[in-house]
């Protein structure tokens, strides 16, 4: 098949393409630069320059690929994983996951594209007892940087899964692994190798990771599987005081200092304190069963290895 990854300069793109390329699949990658062709040419793909913003050239790109398969992985997000870090990208990344993805994906209805995939979070369901599932609300009432992440999530996935013009996949993440931040290479394995990344009050709050390799698996696995939406994390949700000092460990740094709800309010903000006490725990089940998802083992939490 004939696919076109936006995003693939990225994590995600990166394994992706390595996966279609076994797969004898023709890929192309949208890059915004000639430096950036490298990374897409090395995986067995050919670089398209593209500026997702700009929708008469969107257009006439998907007009001229004519692709089967539109996979969207786009984001615009901070290299540190850091609250004002955080705060200062949301603007930019909710335009280009928006604007950009909706440009995309009217090239790609309007190109006779069969399939639509969408990247989504795995992190932000709404309070409540047991696993989270694919039914489950977001969290609309939670801080005001995660209230309007959901909302911009939720539109996000109404738009692709609404369309009767083109078959929407939406896939729920929460990445962990080689060119992400929660790696000890990647801004996370340095903030807490300086103590700079503390459990916050309880440190009851749920995170759903998946490895990046075996999102990417799953994003191969969706280009056949029955249109909706699916959490595409590993088989161990993990409360932050479990995973955090695991991580610590992993990577042989010091264990991370524990802080009060009220220093974190002062220090961290709001978003801080919910991802550490009120993030819940989401389920997999409909990925397993559906899209036949295996998800490696927790390393750091069975092995203390990354």
């Amino acid at each position: 098949m004939k696919i076109l990854i936006a995003g693939a300069t990225g994590a995600i793109g990166q394994p992706l393409m390595q996966i279609l390329e076994q797969h004898s699949h023709q890929i192309y990658g949208i890059t915004q630069s000639k430096e950036h062709f490298p990374l897409i040419q090395n995986k067995g793909g050919k670089p398209v320059i593209l500026d997702v913003l700009d929708r008469e050239a969107v257009l006439s790109a998907l007009e001229a690929i004519q692709p089967d398969i539109v996979i969207d992985m786009l984001t615009r997000l901070p290299k540190e994983y850091t609250p004002q870090a955080m705060r200062d990208a949301a603007a930019m990344d909710a335009r280009i996951r928006t604007e950009g993805g909706a440009n995309l994906q009217e090239a790609a209805e309007k190109n006779g594209v069969r399939r639509y995939i969408l990247q989504s979070s795995g992190f932000w369901y709404a309070p409540g007892t047991g696993l989270a599932d694919e039914n489950t609300p977001f969290a609309f009432q939670a801080t005001p940087g995660i209230a309007s992440g959901t909302k911009v999530y939720a539109a996000l996935e109404n738009r692709v899964m609404q369309t009767k013009q083109i078959e929407g996949v939406a896939l729920r993440f929460g990445f962990y692994g080689p060119g992400t931040w929660f790696y000890p290479s990647g801004n996370m394995g340095h903030q807490v190798k300086m103590q700079q990344f503390p459990i916050i009050g309880s440190g009851e709050g749920v995170w759903n990771f998946v490895h990046i390799e075996d999102a990417a698996q799953a994003i191969v696995s969706a280009l056949d599987c029955k249109p909706g939406i699916y959490n595409i994390i590993n088989d161990q949700p993990s409360k932050m005081n479990d995973w955090l000092p695991a991580f610590a460990n992993s990577i042989q740094a010091p264990k991370p200092p524990i802080i009060s709800e009220d220093e974190g309010l002062k220090l961290r903000g709001p978003d801080s304190v919910y991802y550490a006490t009120k993030l819940r725990a989401a389920s997999n089940a409909k990925a397993k069963r559906e899209l036949n998802f295996k998800p490696r083992s927790f390393e750091w939490l069975m092995s203390g290895l990354v």
